[in-house]
């Protein structure tokens, strides 16, 4: 699968997750930095949201424990990032300051969100620490 592919999956599916919760979006067709603007009947404001979507885990640094990782810009101009893993149909919402307080910054202006499938004593990130982040579980909370 392309990463256009791979990108235009992720999205469908975090609009495929919200609209089970409700909540209205609408893919944006220019590449400013907003894939999608959601909004909720509930409420008086869209939200808008960069995806980043991932095929399935990597083993990290190409030979250690499977880890999923996603960049995007430090100066996200989104107010939601959503992160996708297609292997699992798996969607996690963090707002900007989330996403930014827990990854780390990569290269100039580029941070990387990452943690491992499973739990390491390297002090990292594990998916069981981020699941508060199910979009199932935070998407009302922040868009209604």
């Amino acid at each position: 699968m392309s990463t256009l592919h791979i990108g235009a999956a992720g999205e469908l599916l975090v609009q495929y997750r919200l609209l089970r919760l409700g909540i209205d979006s609408a893919r944006l067709t220019t590449d400013s930095g907003v894939d999608l603007v959601a909004y909720s009947p509930s409420e008086t404001q869209a939200r808008t949201i960069q995806v980043k979507s991932m095929e399935k885990p990597v083993k990290a640094g190409g030979k250690g424990a499977l880890a999923l990782g996603w960049s995007f810009p430090a100066g996200l101009r989104a107010e939601l990032l959503a992160t996708v893993l297609l292997s699992d149909d798996t969607v996690w919402l963090f707002t900007r300051e989330e996403a930014q307080t827990l990854a780390s910054l990569r290269a100039q202006q580029t941070m990387h969100l990452t943690w491992y499938v499973e739990p390491t004593n390297r002090g990292s990130l594990s998916q069981h620490e981020v699941e508060a982040h199910r979009i199932e579980r935070k998407a009302v909370r922040l868009i209604g």
